[in-house]
């Protein structure tokens, strides 16, 4: 195979063959981003997201939040940890929409604000999270309801009142003897509510959204229980958790290991088996050499050349010679009586080779195991002087 052969074959693609090839995915990508920014541009005005109550989606809050301004009860939208705490009071209702998403740091100092406040605090659909410390006495069962509409069977008012309410998702149970208990399921309520230990605040947990949801609020009893629930106090705070709040990155006094999430060990172990055993599937069996017959066969002249020519172009004259020397030295050990072993032992070579030609000791050893060559010009002559040292102990 010929030189100008190699070069047409392996030559890159151009950028025209290139850009003719990969045209029609840009293309795609481009409408694809073009047609996410204006579906954002166009939803962004309206839509807030779940349990927001300036969202008038169905999963919005804002019919809630205009029912419970018609009947005197201001609204207020807050996001941050800071506000929230300045906010509970014995005349508010503090309303936490994702307990959940609150670090252990910010339970803390919420709970710490609202415990002795006085004012009411709803949790929706608080787990295990965010329960031990926000409602204490309080654990979420892990079987959820599969009632979504659920009967109050309880005296708290404002569930008599409301009657059927869509509350079925959390169930939970409670230590608290004092507590009221609504909408159970099999035993189990999906509404509590705590009352504080002193002062006249309680904490209200509710199993499900639902009946604040804007698609949701005109079904069984789910208005009349969102307005009393929400609407006990002159002033509603609507707790949105953030996670530009500042608050959400303190994570108090817990090292690295304590912020990963829990399983994490066992995950990395069940990994590292996965790709054990993957490794030995997929891993090459090693067993006897199979001759296999080449396609084309290559002359021994063409490697030589081919191997000098990577040689000259890395300027690896130091491992031209090398390669020259060593296998002079392993042709002529058999010639000269020593064992191969010992071919590149000066002390084993040079003296049998001196005293097979009588010659220098000191010239062969500069010849055999000297320094690498400093030029082109020298590596040829090096070569010549091996050529013509093997010849010379052929002949004698």
């Amino acid at each position: 195979m010929t030189e100008a052969t190699l070069t047409s074959t392996s030559a890159s693609p151009t950028a025209r063959q290139l850009w003719t090839r990969t045209r029609g995915i840009a293309l795609a990508v481009v409408i694809l981003l073009a047609a996410a920014v204006a579906i954002a541009v166009i939803r962004s005005g309206a839509q807030h997201g779940r349990l927001d109550p300036r969202s008038a989606d169905p999963y919005g809050s804002r019919a809630t939040a205009e029912l419970l301004g018609d009947r005197g009860v201001s609204t207020r939208v807050v996001t941050t940890l800071d506000e929230a705490r300045a906010a509970a009071g014995a005349d508010t209702t503090l309303l936490v929409a994702a307990p959940d998403l609150l670090t252990d740091h910010q339970q803390s100092s919420l709970r710490a604000a609202t415990k002795n406040s006085g004012g009411r605090t709803i949790l929706i659909a608080p787990d295990s999270p965010s329960l031990g410390t926000l409602a204490p006495g309080v654990t979420a069962d892990p079987a959820i309801s599969f009632d979504s509409t659920l009967s109050p069977d309880c005296d708290l008012p404002a569930a008599r009142r409301a009657g059927s309410a869509d509350t079925g998702g959390i169930r939970y149970s409670t230590s608290a003897r004092d507590a009221d208990v609504c909408y159970p399921s099999d035993g189990l309520p999906t509404l509590l509510r705590i009352p504080a230990a002193t002062g006249n605040g309680d904490t209200v947990v509710i199993g499900a959204p639902d009946i604040l949801y804007n698609n949701r609020l005109d079904k069984q009893g789910n208005a009349s229980l969102a307005l009393q629930l929400l609407g006990s106090r002159p002033h509603l705070v609507w707790y949105l958790p953030s996670l530009s709040d500042a608050s959400a990155t303190d994570a108090g006094k817990k090292t690295f290991l304590d912020l990963l999430p829990s399983g994490w060990l066992w995950g990395t172990l069940q990994l590292f088996i996965a790709a054990a055993l993957a490794a030995l599937w997929r891993a090459r069996r090693l067993g006897p050499l199979v001759p296999e017959r080449l396609p084309v066969a290559i002359r021994a002249s063409e490697t030589v050349e081919g191997r000098a020519r990577l040689y000259r172009k890395a300027n690896a004259r130091d491992r031209a010679a090398a390669a020259l020397r060593s296998t002079t030295r392993t042709r002529l050990a058999p010639l000269i009586g020593v064992s191969p072993v010992q071919a590149h032992a000066p002390e084993a070579l040079l003296p049998a080779l001196s005293a097979r030609l009588s010659g220098d000791g000191q010239a062969l050893h500069a010849l055999l195991f000297g320094p690498p060559p400093s030029d082109d010009a020298a590596l040829i002559s090096l070569a010549d002087q091996l050529d013509a040292l093997e010849r010379e102990v052929r002949r004698s």
